[in-house]
């Protein structure tokens, strides 16, 4: 009798320490909802007319949105526990979200994206030759254009025997309607609709976008696996504006914040475009953290002064405050007149070759950089089908040797270096019937 009290008083105490837990996690869950309402409040009202224009982010946001609370951290900032809803639900959710970003596999297709306007539909051709000659995987080409461009793009690329690996889109050119002049005259016509290509490809896991005066060198599939090489919170990769300090811009003049020691280059940008759209960025304008959508349209209100460069300086300052989120690749995969014109800078290069070349400056359509103009002239003038070393090898390398006067030509072998690899493993791969 005497061991049955006891029993029954163990299980009383119990129950009364549930009870008394239940009401302490009420009281809490109440006191959350409001003091995030009150943040979602303030987030509204600092990114007023700051880009949710582009309205849902992707597939799936509604319930992530559900689950971000803006007081309470899941492990780290990235990842948030819910104030609204059954916090066993979203406990798990976030797990799973978590594991995830831990495990993740980029698609088999790879999402190229590219903006042209004005005079650059020969360069952007060019560009989409190269990533088609070397690649391996299918290829997803996302065109945004000026109206005027559409039908020559058409004419062009329906001529390209894809052999069944190479879909293209075509899209105008569009901006959030509040600012789209100002968008739209940034840096360059069009450069500035980069930034919202999380907002309007809402169905895209991911994408590399790269500017028109690209060249791959080996295939595109190498970049893209970079995707598997991000952390959990890595959200897009980039390169250093500069490898020499001496010679960078940003360091020397920029007047806003900027990434790492000389600022990054957004010619070639790698993204995760999910984890873009459900994440909050840290930023200097309110101690609330703001989406992609809402963090747009109020930095270049505040910064449109005082930035040279664009769009890239915005993911410049944007980066500047959440350095966790970038991923740097080597100098080689955005290879630019920077890296020898005053003497080479690329080591990563000198080693292994060029893996992405990137004509900045116009130096594709001037004598300034005869090195990179033989590259893009020699990709430009090739037939699909051809022979690649008697067709393209050998004549851009007997045009390279005829730089060595200028000090991008002195190191012209780094320029075909990979290329000679890429037509040798493509033969091989072409000889396995694969």
């Amino acid at each position: 009798m005497r061991r049955f009290a006891r029993v029954a008083l163990l299980f009383l105490g119990c129950g009364v320490c549930s009870l008394l837990y239940g009401v302490s996690q009420l009281a809490l869950s109440l006191e959350q909802e409001a003091g995030g309402a009150r943040q979602r409040q303030a987030r509204d009202s600092a990114a007023a007319g700051g880009g949710r224009q582009a309205g849902n982010a992707g597939r799936g946001e509604e319930g992530a949105g559900r689950c971000q609370n803006l007081s309470v951290s899941f492990w780290n900032s990235y990842w948030m526990l819910p104030s609204d809803v059954c916090g066993v639900n979203c406990f798990w959710e976030a797990a799973f979200r978590y594991n995830y970003m831990k495990t993740y596999e980029p698609s088999e297709t790879v999402h190229l994206a590219v903006v042209a306007c004005g005079e650059r539909l020969e360069e952007t051709v060019t560009m989409l030759r190269s990533a088609i000659i070397f690649s391996i995987k299918p290829l997803q080409f996302h065109i945004f254009a000026e109206d005027q461009l559409h039908e020559s793009f058409r004419d062009i690329l329906d001529d390209f025997p894809y052999e069944g690996k190479v879909n293209y889109t075509l899209y105008p050119i569009t901006f959030p309607s509040e600012g789209a002049k100002e968008w739209k005259k940034l840096f360059k016509p069009c450069a500035s609709q980069r930034l919202f290509l999380p907002l309007i490809l809402k169905d895209v896991d991911s994408l590399l976008y790269v500017d028109t005066d690209i060249l791959f060198l080996r295939p595109v599939d190498d970049i893209w696996s970079f995707l598997r090489k991000f952390n959990s919170t890595q959200i897009a990769a980039m390169a250093p504006e500069h490898e020499e300090p001496r010679i960078g811009w940003y360091n020397r003049f920029a007047r806003h914040p900027y990434y790492g020691a000389t600022g990054i280059n957004s010619g070639v940008m790698l993204m995760n475009m999910t984890r873009i759209r459900r994440k909050y960025f840290k930023n200097d304008m309110t101690t609330v953290q703001l989406r992609w959508g809402e963090i747009l349209m109020p930095l270049l209100k505040k910064y449109k002064l005082n930035i040279t460069w664009g769009d890239q300086d915005l993911l410049n300052i944007m980066f500047f405050h959440n350095p966790e989120s970038l991923y740097i690749f080597p100098c080689q995969w955005n290879y630019r007149p920077d890296h020898c014109i005053y003497g080479s800078n690329c080591k990563e290069a000198e080693e292994e070759g060029i893996f992405i070349l990137h004509g900045n400056r116009g130096v594709y359509h001037d004598d300034k950089q005869p090195t990179f103009r033989a590259v893009y002239e020699a990709i430009k003038n090739y037939s699909f089908g051809d022979d690649l070393v008697r067709s393209l090898l050998q004549p851009l390398e007997l045009e390279l040797q005829k730089t060595v006067h200028t000090y991008c030509g002195r190191v012209y072998e780094v320029f075909i270096k990979q290329l000679k690899k890429s037509i040798k493993d493509l033969s091989i791969r072409r000889s396995k019937g694969s």
